[in-house]
């Protein structure tokens, strides 16, 4: 059992949960994801690492109640236990001092683009970021954020606050004034597909973490498989970092609305806020 530390809510639906689970901590780095099972009738859930610390021994998730699962997780609270929790899993982000790199956070993914850019800001980089959001209420981590940023960017998609517009807006006016060695790009695949047909126009190397649907996290089970410059790859053990230039976008769509109508059944069934048992 892994004990919850901390709890916090973000937002709308939206939640922070610091965990202990120390062998987890030694060794995660950032880019990599855990999977957890709130309980032995609970979904496999994978969340990307937001954070962690070495020192305490915890794990920081951020996730959005978008269906029973993580409604259920988010009924949690500090002093609950998670049944399972494993990781960390994937590759880590390649780290590195490329110069100057911009890094993007759209609604939840401003989470795991956290600790990529830490790390990109801690080796040497130039690191401009955007972060943006629906609206202010969704705005997560931005003063964490500004922290390891040079500059940062905040756009709002209905002017709630700092700029109004998308992110690829800010990007294209960011891009059309320097020159990047690297475009660092997490969030809704529409987001993230959107922000690689900006960099392709500029020729920047443009790096995306994906999240398909996934059971087991060690590339056994092969639900994962997105097409990445005409092969098929598994997002687990291959990734979750691609090239955005190469994702096969619209297939990733595609596979990412495969069982709408078995999770809204499901969510129907949640009876309210319910943390049924079978």
């Amino acid at each position: 059992m892994y004990r919850i530390q901390s709890k916090k809510v973000l937002g709308p639906e939206l939640k922070l949960m610091v965990v202990e689970a120390p062998e987890i901590a030694a060794k995660a780095q950032p880019g990599q994801f855990i999977i957890l099972r709130e309980n032995e009738y609970g979904e496999r859930i994978p969340l990307t690492i937001a954070d962690f610390d070495r020192q305490e021994g915890t794990i920081t998730i951020i996730f959005q109640e978008v269906g029973r699962s993580t409604r259920d997780l988010g009924l949690l609270e500090a002093g609950d236990s998670i049944l399972d929790f494993v990781g960390p899993l994937g590759k880590k982000s390649e780290i590195e001092d490329f110069g100057k790199v911009v890094c993007v956070g759209g609604g939840v993914g401003v989470a795991p683009v956290y600790p990529i850019t830490r790390a990109l800001y801690e080796a040497g980089n130039h690191v401009v970021s955007i972060i943006g959001a629906r609206n202010r209420e969704l705005l997560i981590l931005e003063e964490e954020m500004r922290k390891v940023s040079h500059q940062l960017v905040v756009m709002t998609d209905d002017g709630s606050y700092g700029e109004k517009g998308f992110v690829t807006d800010a990007l294209c006016k960011i891009l059309s004034q320097d020159n990047y060695a690297r475009v660092i790009a997490i969030g809704p695949l529409v987001m993230m597909k959107a922000v690689s047909e900006v960099t392709k126009e500029f020729g920047v190397q443009t790096i995306v973490s994906l999240n398909p649907i996934m059971v087991d996290g060690t590339g056994m089970c092969g639900a994962c498989r997105v097409e990445v410059g005409g092969e098929t790859r598994f997002a687990c053990v291959d990734g979750p970092e691609f090239d955005g230039h190469q994702v096969d976008w619209n297939l990733a769509q595609q596979r990412a609305r495969m069982f709408l109508a078995q999770e809204k059944i499901a969510d129907e069934a949640h009876g309210g806020g319910c943390r049924c048992q079978k």
